[in-house]
């Protein structure tokens, strides 16, 4: 005979039935749950915690037809070991990872041809206004960083991203709160019910995008999302024109666990927004499952300058489609101990009136 032990949700303590209530009652909190209400609790507490994410093959990823390569050039850097891309027109490329002018040209080899492209749609001038914005009232910003030269050096790049559809069910458990307070003329007193929530769903996801990028920095790769894809158009080699692309160096399997762990946290997300009503909500445990998966490759178009000042390298993107920039600038540390000399003095100043208004007083 199988003899069941009921833990109380709240304290993780031994329940027992309580005849007087006909409920299960834990004696160290004095929690009361009905019989079914702590059956149900077992079963979510049995549901495995362990994620399972399965993806099929990259079946439809293909590579370049012997034509196509013809009209293309590749080049690689020497300096940091990207692989560029452009068209054959291509007359000189710049890396966009390290700012490396010196790129060995050679014949394209052991790249997949992207299955889409999201065009460029800013050009350069509007790339380098948005720039110049960026540097306006920044006061501890160099004036040598500023300089059109350095601007000028902006180039536009399509960089590879692996785009993952995959089907997400998730069971996730929440320990909620709702809290009560009033008062008489003697005492406070505060009402904590405590309620466990679970929420199962599925979502459906198309086209979650994963750059391919080593050398770029993934927090600025995410922070230029998201881009539109209603704009995107199959590849073709015509969009080169006049750009260079980035090959891939981190291929589609390698990008597949990261991919899991963005539809895993918009699930989480979702699931978590739809409990409501509550004082406070925890999560207690999260099982998301994603199957069905499959991936293409698409280029997506990003003006990139990277540049180097005080030979500290400074990079930022720029969505060649949105326009959303982000970047990191550098400070001239003579102009903080200007500007903070200038503040101790200002600061001194009211400090010496303020002490000749109250001696007049006092």
């Amino acid at each position: 005979m199988e003899i069941k032990e009921y833990k109380c949700p709240n304290c993780g303590g031994a329940v027992k039935f309580d005849s007087s209530s006909q409920n299960m009652k834990c004696p160290y909190c004095d929690a009361e749950f009905s019989i079914e209400a702590l059956e149900e609790h077992q079963k979510e507490q049995a549901v495995p915690e362990k994620d399972n994410i399965k993806w099929q093959e990259n079946e439809n990823l293909k590579p370049w037809a012997e034509e196509e390569l013809n009209e293309l050039a590749q080049g690689s850097c020497p300096s940091c070991g990207s692989e560029l891309l452009g068209d054959q027109n291509t007359a000189a490329m710049v890396c966009p990872n390290c700012g490396n002018t010196q790129i060995v040209t050679k014949r394209l080899t052991g790249m997949l041809k992207p299955d889409f492209v999201i065009p460029f749609k800013l050009e350069k001038k509007a790339a380098i206004g948005a720039l110049k914005d960026f540097y306006k009232g920044k006061r501890l910003l160099p004036d040598s960083f500023k300089n059109e030269n350095r601007i000028g050096c902006i180039q536009g790049v399509y960089l590879p991203f692996w785009l993952f559809d995959a089907n997400a069910r998730g069971h996730i458990r929440f320990k909620a709160t709702k809290t009560k307070v009033w008062a008489d003329s003697n005492y406070t007193y505060t009402k904590t019910d405590f309620f466990s929530v679970v929420r199962n769903g599925s979502i459906s996801f198309e086209k979650v995008p994963v750059d391919g990028s080593e050398k770029m920095d993934d927090d600025y790769m995410d922070a230029i999302e998201p881009f539109n894809y209603s704009e995107m158009k199959d590849f073709q080699t015509a969009f080169l024109s006049g750009y260079i692309a980035e090959k891939y160096d981190v291929d589609a399997d390698k990008s597949k666990e990261r991919a899991g762990q963005r539809m895993k946290a918009s699930v989480e997300t979702e699931f978590r927004n739809s409990v409501t009503g509550y004082s406070t909500v925890i999560t207690e445990s999260s099982n998301v499952d994603i199957d069905g998966g499959k991936v293409n490759y698409s280029f997506f178009p990003v003006w990139v300058l990277n540049t180097k000042y005080n030979k500290e390298n400074y990079m930022f993107l720029m969505n060649g489609q949105t326009g959303r920039l982000v970047g990191r600038l550098p400070v001239d540390n003579a102009k903080v101990i200007k500007y903070f000399a200038l503040i101790s003095g200002i600061c001194g100043i009211v400090f010496t009136a303020l002490s000749q208004v109250l001696r007049i007083l006092i």
